[in-house]
């Protein structure tokens, strides 16, 4: 029989080292040891001098060296030592190989190859074959055969393999016991933590989410798991954590207690877009060792602690998007400050209520600020002269406050800063003179109150400048033809100013530049036959010319649509899954990029696009996350730049816990810069398809040698009761097989009792009415499916959505969704006629709606022309409709996808709400919310969402107000890059009245006529779009407030009766309508385009 050996090395201080183990006959070749105690590994490494192993040592934990060397001494005089090495004989040396098989099942799972121990895999190299570990067995089996030889054993043997035996289990449970306690009460408390937390050993079995040094738990990194619970004390135990990134768990929640001072370790605190609320515990700042905190995105509320200023290793501090009050704190003789803190290099505190003056003891030439962002908060007083001394900065964001006075000459030594946004203030005196400030790129002070004056000479100095944004400042004068030679030089915006003369653009400007000078005084523009560019004059008095240029007065809108798209041709994917960049079907990992500063405008120029995108790429790989490719689409420009993010797997078709964990680990801590692109914040979608843990257990095989038997067992049990599960679930799913049973419709008319008037339609109907499904009767098509017109019953005509295969629900799904819209019957709502389920299909019948949608009118496409009374009443129709839906429908219904395309008009241009197919129940919630991966449209989007992750009705809400600003302007929701939100509010100015409305209007609105009830209705659309939801109107206090507009305007007594609340139901006559095309228009069924020819 072949013999144990363990080749071993002794180091200068005489501590014995095993390297390897074989059960095989080996000349154990001579090791160069090297001692490595790595901080908190409590190990020692031996260099390998085997190829295999050139990346680096094998780590042994030194309990296993304690019981190999006890063994050594308690054998020692049946020992032979030859080369380096030892072998044994008789009974002891089947001892000796039982112990040395637990003994490489324990390295297996303890050593760790290569330098990076707590980041790579555990060993992947078995240090015994399948048949050496056969072979064993084999031996092991012969060895019982010989139990009278075992039984012959010194009492000495005896003790000693029960004490090994004893301290395997010991050597296998590593985890400290308290975290294992504090963890286990996280398993308490919390919900759909990972799968594979199980068992007694959180270190030894590698739980998701979990990393160790040694024994103890350093790091607890869940971000985007979907982790819910309230309880977060239990962590605060976790005394070892140097890690905490828990962000974007929408069901975190509760206050951050004070005892997360006890984290003593703690480097880096990430609880980005969870739920949590009330103070910031001042215990946070006892964390002398932090580096990085950012609990951006929540409801926290209060001041900022002081004591943060205690945080001397601080670099990145951001508490954005909070609700957090009062002024900046900055230390005194007995409290700490902010201006405390020399390393930090950011300071965010954007999208907060702080208020008063900012402290001139703020900053310091000491201070390493590289961004300093305070905007949208409600600071007051002047912007401090000690800012020009911090000579580190890139990006300073005041923009949105109130702060007054004139801006700091001393800005200019600045010479770094790429990025300087000042807008929207009440600063005077004059413009500030930047010359010298070479490498600015992007320059925002517009909507202040500065001193009337030409254009300074110093914007034409600005060799780097991308972005010049001084609208409505008080220039006057004629705009120097230098200031387009400028290289970058990508958007120039001197709109609502007193510029005069006549314009001269030149011939030197960038292919890509866009001039906005709308509302000032230019008389003549000196125009060029070959001109290129993007320039607006609207509102200048040479557009009131006869040969004025049609084509530069008028508004221009550029589509911010032109991203980098995957070349896959025609390629369809299955249920969830997404086409990637590389044109593989899998489940990306979704979110949603914002970025708090970026140094261009142009969103159609695709560098920047592969510029990020290849930064993103670059970091995961070398994180060693499995990421195949990304995907940028939907940018927008609303406070902060926004991409939505779609993050590939490779390999598998979709990404396991660890690797969502990391990934937000890597888009929160951002280790990385991205030229042309500042800091951001990622807030995610809650992952649709995580998968159960994968990993071995070890303990389960340690326990199936000891205890094989029963686990026999154990397995039959388990097998017996799975086969009993399996058929309950088998004749559950028989019996749900045909949900649509118990409706039994009627032979005759396909009516069903159950569906208060909707029909079943068979099949062969509907492909009768649509000549088949042909592409002639197809009259849109969409993430549902296709939409085809049809007639039934010989005269009704019908919209047939036709649910393609990735879009498909389940039978009962499919059934719900039909009672729910069958109980809907309102005048303002679309209504559903019918449906089908046979043959594989699911399609649903809705009524036509011949005029298309409300987006289409105001665009022009549909060739009807909506005058302000009409625009009135189409808000009304369409607020009716959702009123109906959120306070008398039963269940109440969250629409979730409200928007001008899902508005259809019918013949008389009443307006109906249209398109369920997004539709939830808010009844069956119970909680007055729903949490949920929306699928709504950008721009329309609940601002809160991004924070909460949950849907409520003043979600519908804002999404109306939205609607409401598009009837007001006829602008698309984002355009420009800029959503229509901010541009009304920069229209309104610091005064929150309604001016400057000449530039917003919709043009096609007659000029001189007057829009009675418009300021009313502006501030009704702006209640609705409020940030905090709270604040929102309900859709029946809407509902009174329109009506209430259209009484109050001036109509005659009979367009009066019918606007009344008691007499609306009324059928209004058709009012003139001007056609905007001749030959054909574009109308859409909810959100299905489509092309109409007139007949």
């Amino acid at each position: 029989m072949s013999s144990v050996k363990a080749c071993w090395a002794t180091s200068s201080t005489g501590h014995r080292v095993v390297w390897l183990i074989e059960y095989r006959d080996i000349t154990c070749p001579s090791p160069a040891l090297t001692e490595d105690r790595k901080t908190g590994l409590g190990t020692r490494t031996a260099d390998m001098g085997l190829s295999e192993y050139e990346e680096g040592g094998m780590t042994v934990e030194l309990p296993f060296l304690f019981w190999f060397s006890a063994l050594e001494a308690m054998l020692a005089k049946d020992k032979r030592v030859t080369e380096g090495g030892m072998t044994y004989s008789g009974v002891t040396k089947e001892i000796f190989g039982i112990v040395f098989l637990l003994g490489a099942v324990i390295l297996r799972h303890k050593i760790g190859i290569g330098v990076n121990y707590h980041k790579k895999e555990i060993c992947p190299k078995l240090l015994f074959s399948v048949q050496e570990t056969l072979d064993f067995f084999t031996s092991f089996k012969m060895s019982m055969e010989n139990m009278i030889s075992v039984l012959k054993m010194s009492s000495r043997v005896l003790v000693f393999l029960l004490l090994v035996s004893t301290r395997i289990l010991a050597i296998f449970a590593v985890t400290y016991s308290g975290d294992l306690a504090a963890l286990n009460a996280l398993k308490a408390s919390w919900k759909n933590l990972p799968p594979n937390w199980v068992g007694g050993d959180p270190c030894g079995s590698k739980w998701d989410g979990i990393n160790c040094t040694d024994t103890r738990v350093t790091s607890l990194m869940l971000a985007g798991t979907g982790v819910e619970g309230r309880e977060f004390s239990d962590i605060s135990s976790l005394t070892g954590l140097q890690f905490l990134d828990l962000s974007n768990n929408i069901g975190l929640k509760g206050v951050l207690p004070s005892s997360i001072g006890n984290l003593k370790n703690l480097t880096v605190l990430i609880l980005i877009g969870c739920s949590f609320f009330g103070p910031i515990p001042d215990a946070i700042g006892s964390l002398q060792k932090l580096v990085y905190i950012s609990l951006n995105s929540n409801s926290f509320s209060g001041s900022i602690p002081p004591s943060i200023g205690n945080l001397s290793q601080l670099s990145w501090l951001d508490l954005s998007m909070n609700k957090l009050n009062g002024t900046i704190p900055v230390s005194t003789e007995t409290t700490p400050g902010l201006d405390m803190l020399l390393r930090a290099r950011h300071f965010h505190f954007s999208n907060n209520q702080l208020s008063g003056s900012i402290p001139d003891q703020l900053f310091s030439s000491n201070m390493n600020l590289v961004h300093v962002i305070f905007d949208n908060n409600k600071l007051t007083g002047n912007l401090p002269f000690s800012l020009g001394y911090v000579q580190t900065l890139v990006v300073v964001r005041f923009d949105w406050n109130s702060l007054d006075g004139p801006i700091p000459p001393n800005l200019s030594n600045l010479t770094s800063l790429n990025e300087l946004y000042l807008s929207n203030n009440n600063f005077n005196g004059n413009i500030p003179n930047l010359t010298g400030m070479n490498s600015l790129y992007y320059v925002d002070m517009s909507n202040n109150s500065f001193n009337a004056s030409g254009v300074p000479k110093w914007f034409s100095s600005l060799q780097s400048l991308t972005t010049l944004i001084m609208g409505n400042t008080r220039l006057q004068g004629q705009i120097p033809v230098d200031i387009f030679r400028l290289p970058q030089l990508e958007t120039v915006v001197l709109s609502n100013n007193n510029l005069s003369g006549i314009l001269d653009i030149g011939n030197s400007y960038s292919s890509n530049l866009t001039v906005d000078l709308q509302n000032n005084s230019i008389s003549d523009f000196q125009q060029k036959s070959d001109y290129n560019l993007q320039l607006t004059l609207v509102g200048n008095p040479v557009c009131n010319t006869n040969g004025a240029n049609a084509k530069f007065c008028s508004v221009q809108r550029r589509s911010n649509d032109l991203l980098p798209s995957n070349r896959c041709g025609v390629m369809s994917c299955g249920s969830h899954e997404v086409l990637s960049p590389t044109c593989q079907c899998s489940h990306p990992y979704t979110g949603t990029l914002h970025f708090y500063s970026f140094s261009f405008t142009d969103m159609q120029n695709s560098t920047y696009y592969r510029i990020l995108s290849g930064s993103l790429m670059n970091s995961f790989r070398s994180s060693g996350i499995p990421v195949d490719s990304v995907n940028l689409n939907s940018p927008m420009i609303d406070i902060y730049l926004q991409f939505q993010l779609q993050i590939f797997p490779s390999h598998e078709d979709s990404f396991n816990r660890t690797s969502i964990a990391d990934m937000g680990f890597l888009l929160n801590r951002q280790p990385f810069e991205i030229e042309y692109f500042g800091p951001f914040f990622f807030i995610d979608e809650q992952y649709c398809c995580l998968p159960g843990s994968k990993k071995p257990s070890h303990v389960g095989i340690i326990v199936g040698v000891a205890v094989g038997s029963s686990i026999l067992v154990l397995l039959i049990v388990f097998a017996w009761l799975y086969a009993l599960r399996q058929r309950k679930k088998a004749k559950r799913a028989i019996e749900m097989s045909n949900p649509f049973a118990s409706w039994n419709p009627e032979k005759e008319s396909g009516s069903v009792p159950q569906l208060q008037g909707a029909k079943w339609f068979s099949f062969e109907d509907l492909k009768k009415c649509t000549n088949n499904f042909s592409e002639s009767n197809c009259i849109g098509s969409g993430g549902y499916g296709k939409v085809y017109k049809g007639t039934v019953a010989s005269t009704q005509v019908v919209a047939i959505k036709r649910a393609q295969q990735g879009s498909m629900q389940g039978a009962t799904e499919f059934k719900t969704e039909i009672e729910l819209l069958s109980r809907i019957h309102h005048k303002n709502v679309v209504s559903l006629v019918g449906f089908c389920y046979e043959q594989g299909e699911q399609m649903l019948v809705y009524e036509y709606i011949s005029n298309g949608t409300l987006r289409d009118c105001l665009s022009g496409k549909s060739g009807f022309w909506l005058d302000w009374n009409r625009r009135l009443k189409v808000a009304l129709d369409a607020a009716r409709g959702l009123s109906y839906l959120h306070e008398l429908s039963d269940p109440p219904i969250i629409h979730r996808d409200v928007k001008s395309t899902n508005i259809l008009l019918d013949n008389n241009l009443n307006a109906k709400v249209a398109d369920f197919g997004l539709s939830k129940l808010l009844g069956d919630t119970g909680k007055g919310y729903i949490t949920t991966q929306v699928k709504g449209t950008l721009g329309y989007m609940d601002p809160e969402y991004y924070m909460t992750q949950q849907l409520t009705e003043k979600s519908d809400v804002y999404s109306f107000g939205v609607v409401l600003l598009e009837l007001m302007t006829a602008k698309a929701p984002i355009q420009h890059g800029k959503h229509i939100v901010r541009l009304v509010q920069e229209a309104m100015g610091n005064t929150k009245e309604p001016q400057n409305f000449d530039q917003i209007i919709d043009p096609t609105l007659e000029s001189g006529s007057k829009l009675v009830g418009l300021g009313k209705f502006v501030h009704l659309a702006m209640s609705c779009v409020r940030e905090s939801a709270a604040d929102r109107p309900k859709m029946g206090e809407v509902v009174r407030e329109i009506e209430n507009i259209i009484e109050l305007a001036a109509l005659d007594r009979k367009t009066e009766k019918r606007f009344s609340s008691s007499s609306f139901d009324e059928t209004i006559d058709e009012s003139p309508l001007h056609s905007y095309a001749a030959e054909g228009f574009d109308v859409s069924y909810g959100s299905f385009p489509f092309h109409v020819q007139r007949q």
